[in-house]
């Protein structure tokens, strides 16, 4: 009796081992654990490095590029001075140097330097009519003014007979060199009535009497 208890303990010992060793040969428990560890890969922290693809380098990568452009903008050469206009103009007349001859002074009014190169347009007025000036073969010099600076331009005429029989001009039409606004102030000049006499009206360049 005491036989058959000592073997059928010994029998069910090498049953559970036997089954045991089975459990740990087909490996399915362990296998899920592993795959669970490596589809969590993709959601762990970026490391502190801001490595490709990380958001620390994307931004950094933005922030770059609109400093270049910024740089681009920065760079492009700006016009130090802007063409001279009317409207930050004065006019005013003075004496020439010889009988026949009145100076146009332009002095600038604007709060930032400009300039200007070339003829003036000039047009006589008076109660018989306009005449405007040609140009003469003076060269045109660049003239550039600082605020509050001025140039002139001189006008030629012949003089009138002193005796009130010419034409008598009252105000000039004055545009400056590459504008299209004309400025009218008041001017006195008067001229011979003769044939081809208007056409002696001439205007020499912006500072070329400077």
């Amino acid at each position: 009796m005491r036989l058959r208890r000592t073997s059928a303990v010994i029998a069910a010992a090498a049953a559970a081992a036997l089954s045991l060793t089975a459990c740990e040969g087909d490996g399915t428990s362990d296998s899920a654990p592993a795959g669970a560890s490596a589809s969590a890969t993709p959601d762990t922290p970026p490391s502190p490095d801001g490595g490709a693809g990380s958001p620390g380098a994307a931004k950094t990568t933005e922030a770059a590029g609109g400093g270049d452009t910024q740089a681009s903008a920065s760079g492009t050469p700006r016009v130090a001075d802007g063409a001279c206009r009317t409207s930050d103009l004065s006019f005013s007349s003075s004496g020439g140097m010889a009988e026949g001859e009145v100076l146009i002074n332009l002095r600038n009014t604007g709060s930032a330097s400009c300039s200007m190169r070339g003829f003036p347009g000039l047009d006589l007025v008076g109660k018989d009519g306009n005449v405007s000036a040609e140009r003469s073969d003076r060269s045109a010099p660049p003239v550039t003014l600082a605020p509050g600076e001025r140039t002139n331009f001189s006008l030629h005429f012949p003089p009138g007979p002193g005796d009130g029989s010419g034409a008598t001009f009252t105000s000039a039409l004055v545009t400056p060199p590459d504008e299209t606004h004309a400025h009218r102030m008041p001017l006195a000049v008067a001229v011979p009535v003769e044939a081809g006499t208007t056409h002696r009206v001439t205007v020499d360049p912006v500072g070329s009497g400077k």
